[in-house]
């Protein structure tokens, strides 16, 4: 069935399925018609394009639905997180145009995790394993023979209080004791086999200290903060639906917990309590979409991260990462981003997105905000014989065709001009409508020029052109009526030699020589016997990035504020750099005017 929706804009738009399921709920008057939903990153790295998917469902359906998003911090690994990453994570939701009700932490619900798996304990629902992870691992079974239980399966409930307690001591060496749930070791559901709900790490926590030495495991504290927190719709990636029964079995028996009054004492320091006593509240419920894949891209952060360390790139915000703040860098915008989403939707299967899909809208996007500027990449110089040295005029350009809003900016023409090497040919090819002896081109916002024939250009020792001669009409500046005589050539962008910036152009390719190398680095490792990083070495492109350092651009350019949208005309879409300095402009390529992924 396909429901639609009425925009303010009055256009219908298909809701997903998920939409579809949160209007079931809110006619149903489910969790008292309230709809809650959560972000919940573990601040272990920077966001990928792939949150951004995540980002904009679950802040997209609470707004949508008059509801709210908390941002949850899901920090139950002390030994990979940071505050770095934290403000990295706040600063990208921002940035995508996002804001949270309020910031919760795994860590807040710490202490009320702590008590339910007391009572667990206590209930015979959880025991101390003193076994090693190997030997747990082997008893497990398989998918198609049960497991067999820990010969610590049935301690007496004093005993397991009392490891538990000293597993939080301090004094317990880690991978020596774990909690486990007691749930069937033969159960189908793999993860149900019993499984480990808290370990010893004895790693100091950034927001707890050194309080908790025993840490819960994220499928005991993912649908129990939810619960907590009073989420009604909890929204994940595909690779959770097996782990959605084990979620339904803990949130269930949290629910049982929290109506004794052995849980009154717990939550009397829960921030959330008062959302939690929402009327009609019903609790969590899971819901899974497919994650963005997309061509040529490796999100996972181990791997981003092993690139950063191993020097593979220059940091998360390099323009080739597929960060939120590489694209960012890159000069991508968050409306291309949530355009590019809204293209491939949410399903119920994976898939790998075509990197075109992605660079076409952000091409759309660019050019409804992009302001046009020359730039000359790979300079050539025109000298203008009939006009006046020493003469200089200034002329018009349009910012953005596409909006009059962003009104018009000055530029400098002279007898002495950069035009681009490849728009000049000695000897024209027969369809060639660029500048070559006895042809005229127009100049962009200029006059029409026409090279000389009896001396078209100098050359040097190598025969490379230095220098090309042309006469110009001075009928033809654009604004005159000679502007509309008809010629055969193009018309070329360019920038006066006497006022032009030397800039830095970085033009960036995909990083990846491979179109799916997380498959690819699988096939290496196991036919290498190799390392990640490896793998990762190999399939590396090497012309990701390539700098150019002998650029001009015209002295507006060099005016603009670091991740400004440009289009350099006639080449592509670029941004101002953030390492950029009036005294050094460095500019990013951020797609081109035209598709370059077809094959």
């Amino acid at each position: 069935m396909v429901i639609e929706e009425r925009t303010e804009n009055t256009e219908k738009r298909s809701l997903n399925f998920i939409e579809q399921k949160i209007e079931a709920d809110l006619a149903e008057g489910k969790n008292g018609g309230r709809v809650q939903t959560r972000f919940p990153p573990e601040p272990n790295g920077y966001l990928h394009i792939g949150h951004a998917k995540a980002i904009a469902m679950d802040f997209g359906a609470a707004k949508r639905y008059g509801g709210v998003c908390n941002l949850r911090f899901d920090d139950t690994n002390p030994q990979k997180e940071d505050t770095e990453y934290i403000d990295s994570i706040e600063h990208d939701i921002k940035w995508l145009g996002y804001e949270w009700a309020n910031i919760y932490y795994a860590s807040d619900y710490f202490q009320q995790l702590w008590d339910f798996a007391v009572w667990l304990i206590q209930k015979g629902r959880a025991y101390v394993d003193e076994q090693s992870a190997e030997v747990i691992a082997q008893q497990k079974g398989t998918t198609t023979a049960p497991g067999t239980n820990s010969p610590y399966r049935d301690r007496p409930v004093e005993e397991n209080l009392r490891l538990f307690e000293f597993m939080n001591s301090g004094k317990c060496e880690p991978g020596t004791l774990v909690l486990r749930a007691k749930i069937d070791m033969a159960h189908p559901n793999m993860l149900f086999r019993d499984p480990l709900i808290y370990r010893v790490l004895n790693i100091p926590h950034i927001r707890t200290g050194n309080k908790w030495n025993a840490y819960p495991m994220y499928d005991f504290t993912h649908g129990q903060s939810d619960y907590l927190e009073g989420v009604t719709h909890s929204l994940c990636t595909l690779e959770f639906v097996e782990h959605r029964p084990l979620y339904d079995l803990f949130v269930g028996w949290m629910k049982e917990w929290l109506s004794t009054p052995e849980s009154a004492e717990s939550l009397k320091t829960l921030r959330t309590l008062e959302t939690l006593k929402t009327e009609g509240y019903q609790g969590p419920r899971q819901t899974e979409f497919n994650k963005l894949n997309l061509s040529y891209t490796l999100m996972s952060k181990r791997n981003l991260l092993a690139l950063v360390n191993e020097g593979m790139v220059s940091g998360w915000d390099d323009p080739r990462m597929p960060t939120i703040c590489g694209f960012r860098r890159r000069g991508y915008s968050p409306e291309s981003i949530q355009k590019f989403i809204d293209k491939i939707g949410y399903t119920t299967y994976d898939a790998l997105n075509e990197m075109a899909l992605l660079e076409s809208a952000v091409r759309d996007d660019l050019n409804s905000r992009a302001i046009r500027v020359s730039a000359v990449l790979d300079p050539v110089k025109v000298v203008i014989t009939n006009y006046p040295e020493g003469q200089t005029e200034m002329l018009t350009a349009i910012n953005n065709p596409e909006n009059e809003a962003d009104g018009t900016h000055q530029v400098e023409f002279s007898r002495e001009l950069w035009i681009e090497r490849d728009d000049f040919q000695q000897v024209a090819e027969k369809k060639f409508m660029r500048l070559a002896p006895g042809k005229e081109v127009r100049l962009k916002n200029a006059y029409i020029i026409q090279c000389l024939e009896d001396h078209p250009c100098d050359v040097d020792s190598e025969g490379r052109v230095t220098t090309i001669y042309c006469t110009y009409d001075p009928e033809t500046r654009s604004g005159l009526p000679g502007a509309d005589r008809k010629i055969k050539g193009k018309t070329l962008h360019w920038v006066s030699c006497h006022d032009a910036v030397k800039a830095e152009v970085r033009l960036y390719d995909r990083l990846w020589k491979v179109e799916n190398p997380r498959d690819e680095m699988a096939a290496i490792r196991e036919a290498q016997q190799c390392d990640a990083v490896t793998a990762m070495r190999q399939m590396i492109n090497p012309d990701s990035l390539t700098v150019l350092t002998e650029c001009y651009i015209e002295p507006f350019a060099a005016t603009l504020p670091a991740l400004s949208y440009l289009q350099f005309q006639r080449i592509g879409y670029f941004n101002v750099d953030t390492d950029s300095t009036t005294q050094h402009p460095v500019f990013n390529k951020t797609v081109g005017l035209k598709d370059t992924w077809k094959k």
